[in-house]
This record gives C-alpha cells, sequence and structure tokens, in this order.
C-alpha cells in the first residue's frame, strides 16, 4: 500500500469546497459571534475566558496523546508567563510547564511567519522534562517510524511517515507552503486542515508530533481571522478520539482529501461552540463571584474560586469536606461550619447524604 508521501501528485492536495461551503460560512459567523462576546467582557474577564480556553488546549492536546497533565501545575505556568501571578507560582510538573509554555508561544507568534527555529523552539518546550527524546530537532533514527497499534496482540501498521533522511527537505518545503498559503487559501478552517494533515504526514519529530500539527492548525486559524483565535480543537477532537485517528489514517492513504477537510472544518465549528459556551460561562462566573464575595471568608473565596477555575465541566465528583480540609488546611469542625454557611446562603447545594455529601456551586 503508498502512504500519501509515496505517490506521484505529492502534496498536491485535491479537495472539493462545494462540501464545506455551508459550513464555511457558519465558521465566519460564528467567529464574529465570539468574538463579539468578548470584547463586551471586562478586561480581567476577557482574559480569564482566554485563559480558560488555553488551558484546556494544553490538557486536552496530550490527552489526546495518553499524557495527563496537572491542571493547576498548566494554570500556573500560563499565569506566571502572562505576568498575572506575582510573586511567580513555582511549577513542580516539567511537561504541564512545557506544555504551557507551548500553548502562549504559539498565541504570541500567531502572526508571524513559520520557520524551522520556530518549531524546532515549539517542541523543546513540549518535550520539556522528556527522557530519551531528542528534543528540539527533527528525528534522526533509521528505523521506519511507524503509527502502530496491537489489537489482541497482532500489531497493525496504520502509518508510515517518509524515512528521516527526507525530513529536512521535507519541512523546507511545508514551511514554505505555510506562509505561501495564508495568502493563496482564503479559508481558515480549510488552510488549518491541510496544515495538519501534511504536517503530521511528514512526521518530523520523535515524539509530540500530533501536539505540534495541532498548535499549527491554531497557528492557521489564527492567521486566517486576523487575530488569536479562540478556540480549543483539541478538546472537540479529545471527546471522539478514535474518529479523529480513522479520519487521519484515510486522509493518509491519498492526495484527494475532500472527506478530511469536511471532517476537520466540523471540528473547528464544534469547537467554536465550545468555546462560546466558555467565555458564557467566564461571565457567569463573574457576576456570581461579584455576588457573593463580600459574603464569605478567605477560606470559603478560596474554595469556591478552585472551583470555578475547573470551568464549565465543574469540579469532578463536587466538593465534599475531605477535600475542603485538603484545600483551606484548616480543621473538621470549621470545614463543617464553612460548608453549612455555604448552604445557607445559596452558594453550594448538597448532593446525597451522611457522609457522602458532596457540594456543587449553585451558578
Amino acid at each position: 500500500m503508498e502512504y500519501n508521501w509515496q505517490q506521484a501528485d505529492w502534496p498536491s492536495f485535491r479537495f472539493d469546497f462545494s462540501r464545506i461551503e455551508g459550513a464555511l460560512f457558519a465558521f465566519a459567523d460564528k467567529a464574529g459571534q465570539i468574538n463579539g462576546m468578548l470584547k463586551g467582557l471586562p478586561d480581567a474577564a476577557q482574559t480569564e475566558a482566554i485563559l480558560q480556553i488555553m488551558i484546556a488546549e494544553a490538557l486536552k492536546t496530550s490527552e489526546i496523546e495518553g499524557e495527563y497533565l496537572s491542571r493547576q501545575d498548566v494554570m500556573s505556568s500560563m499565569r506566571n508567563q502572562l505576568g498575572l501571578n506575582n510573586p511567580l507560582e513555582r511549577i513542580k510538573d516539567k511537561a504541564s510547564e512545557g506544555a504551557a509554555e507551548l500553548m502562549v508561544a504559539v498565541r504570541d507568534a500567531w502572526d508571524k511567519p513559520l520557520d524551522e527555529t520556530m518549531l524546532l523552539s515549539w517542541h523543546g518546550m513540549l518535550m520539556k522534562g522528556a527522557s530519551g527524546i531528542n528534543a528540539g530537532d527533527w528525528r534522526t533514527d533509521e528505523a521506519a517510524m511507524q503509527i502502530v497499534s496491537n489489537p489482541y496482540g497482532k500489531v497493525r501498521i496504520h502509518f508510515e511517515a517518509p524515512p528521516s533522511s527526507r525530513v529536512p527537505d521535507e519541512m523546507e518545503g511545508f514551511i514554505s507552503w505555510f506562509n505561501q498559503s495564508e495568502q493563496a487559501i482564503a479559508h481558515a478552517p480549510v488552510r488549518a486542515a491541510i496544515a495538519h494533515l501534511y504536517f503530521e504526514s511528514i512526521h518530523p519529530f520523535e515524539d509530540g508530533n500530533g501536539r505540534i500539527g495541532r498548535a499549527i492548525s491554531e497557528k492557521a486559524i489564527s492567521q486566517g481571522l486576523g487575530r488569536p483565535a479562540v478556540l480549543s480543537l483539541s478538546r472537540t477532537i479529545e471527546a471522539n478520539k478514535k474518529q479523529y485517528y480513522d479520519a487521519l489514517e484515510q486522509a493518509q492513504k491519498t492526495n484527494e482529501i475532500s472527506s478530511w477537510i469536511q471532517y476537520f472544518v466540523e471540528i473547528v465549528l464544534v469547537a467554536q461552540v465550545d468555546a462560546e459556551q466558555q467565555v458564557e460561562f467566564v461571565l457567569r462566573k463573574t457576576k456570581f463571584f461579584d455576588r457573593i464575595k463580600n459574603d464569605l471568608n478567605k477560606r470559603q473565596l478560596k474554595v469556591v474560586g478552585r472551583m470555578l477555575d475547573e470551568g464549565p465541566d465543574g469540579f469532578e465528583g463536587g466538593m465534599n469536606a475531605r477535600k475542603y480540609i485538603s484545600i483551606t488546611k484548616t480543621s473538621k469542625a470549621t470545614a463543617t461550619r464553612d460548608l453549612q454557611k455555604l448552604v445557607e446562603i445559596g452558594v453550594f447545594e448538597p448532593v446525597g447524604g451522611g457522609r457522602s455529601t458532596r457540594y456543587r456551586l449553585c451558578l
């Protein structure tokens, strides 16, 4: 079987616009709505909404690859880099710190031309704390770079990338295409789809190709919008990873990629809806916190703030006395009194009873 890069027309991708015209209009319309909503927020709330979407992207782009980061370390690292923490907070998990650095770097360089130095720098950030990885450089191993799975003990090869010896030339071609395509391809989601597939098919790094590829897609969308994109592609992709990998596998067998582009544009549309919900949540959160902040003590404010930091999905498992004690470093008696007060004033709603009682926010 020949892969796309082995075919005579590589990398001259072909596709049919007619299948996605409606989706592209919907993308432009929704992008304008989200930008308007964001501008309507106070400055602090704008920053918070963008931060939460960047955190989601950092966490989910790693979860797609089976790596689970510390949300708290990702958030602290981003806040450090954005100048929101004074003093700076110590980051324990290097992988979380590196993933956060990558998200900030991608956003900061959204309007800059792509180049080799940028990509290698991004990879170095992403691989922070990783051992045995040639971080910040193209792969050089002579062994075939294969994407495999092992169903029921039988290895299945999903894709084999070009030999390492071809990577420098392939990446030179990719970078040139990416920068020229900013003017040649008018629709940001289409350019993002092609960029992701093109990059993944070269697979230039030993590890982290998917995460870098999704960052490149975000850069393409931002450049098409003329401003940093407000969405998390990876949050949407991670919700159905199998569909993503199946679509990518099929697309890497041919250079007629209409189906891949249709899939990817639909992912972008769903990600926009999710981003809109995130911005709406930040608005509700801001109003909620302003309403209750004068009625709570420092311990209660810390716990409520910690729960709100989790975003629209909420605090996993809700709050309970054990978690309250862990977060506030207080006694069981004080925690019980604080929780009862939060219920009395309508901040918390109890779920269950007895020792299994937990609490959720009344937003």
